[in-house]
């Protein structure tokens, strides 16, 4: 069956143009605000949108998206609500992919079946699980293809020959390669690294490769859209939201902060038009 994630980058393809793949943390600073953001994202140009499951101790995640989690979780954020935000979205917007990002930990509890099921009625299409190897495959991934939501695993600077088979094992949807060694937006990426990066892992796999961590402004979000399917775009969304609050609450601006930084990097990367031979 073809997930919205497969066609997404597929009619991406064919107009040969890399995705940009927003990310905002679910209830950030609260649930209405955070509501507003998502259902804003697609008009100002997300292909696909990532959402965070807020999480006490998130190990991958910069200080900024730390923060995001952290105001989250004091607005009384929690899985459930997390849920109730996508399916609040698929009222309006039946073709976006909607990926959840975090950590096992919030999902255990909540109970893995539980969650699958709950996930796929809400209209989520993928999970992105920053903290199970892919030796960790039946508690989480194995069950989640069975319940047909794409299973998105990270590629790192150091997973190599030997490591990225097993990366790639039961990954679907599209691989998420790290683009620095360090969590979010702490430097800015190499973009011949980065191109030859993507080369490499699609002499193992023929799903798509989007690019993310230390991917700041429209400039280098172009440069990464040259070679790659995708463009992840985080903390600075992050931060941009940060920087209009008013005392740690939404201000007037705050949707529109969101919505115009987005705007931008969505022009610079669908101006990107990609060669019939990129990767």
């Amino acid at each position: 069956m073809t997930s919205r994630i497969d066609s997404r980058f597929h009619a991406l393809r064919e107009s040969r143009r890399a995705a940009l793949i927003t990310f905002v943390m679910a209830g950030d600073p609260d649930l209405a605000t955070s509501l507003a953001i998502i259902k804003a994202l697609p008009a100002a140009g997300a292909d696909l949108i990532e959402i965070g499951m807020p999480f006490t101790d998130p190990m991958a995640d910069g200080p900024a998206i730390q923060a995001a989690a952290l105001r989250a979780l004091g607005s009384g954020q929690t899985l459930r609500k997390t849920l109730a935000i996508v399916s609040e979205f698929r009222q309006t917007n039946t073709e976006t992919p909607i990926v959840l990002m975090g950590y096992y930990n919030p999902i255990y509890v909540y109970g893995v079946k539980a969650f699958l099921e709950d996930a796929n009625a809400a209209g989520v299409d993928g999970l992105i699980v920053v903290d199970l190897p892919p030796e960790e495959d039946d508690e989480l991934c194995l069950p989640a293809l069975q319940e047909g939501l794409n299973f998105i695993r990270l590629s790192t600077p150091t997973t190599d020959d030997r490591r990225l088979p097993a990366v790639l094992t039961n990954t679907s949807g599209f691989v998420y390669y790290v683009s620095i060694a360090g969590v979010t937006g702490s430097s800015a990426p190499n973009a011949h690294s980065v191109a030859d990066a993507v080369t490499r892992i699609k002499r193992h796999s023929c799903l798509p490769v989007a690019v993310g961590f230390g991917v700041k402004d429209p400039e280098s979000a172009a440069v990464i859209a040259g070679s790659a399917d995708g463009v992840v775009v985080g903390s600075a969304i992050v931060e941009a939201l940060h920087r209009s609050l008013h005392d740690g609450r939404a201000g007037p601006d705050t949707v529109g902060a969101v919505v115009r930084l987005v705007d931008e990097i969505a022009t610079s990367v669908h101006n990107v038009v990609k060669s019939l031979s990129s990767p």
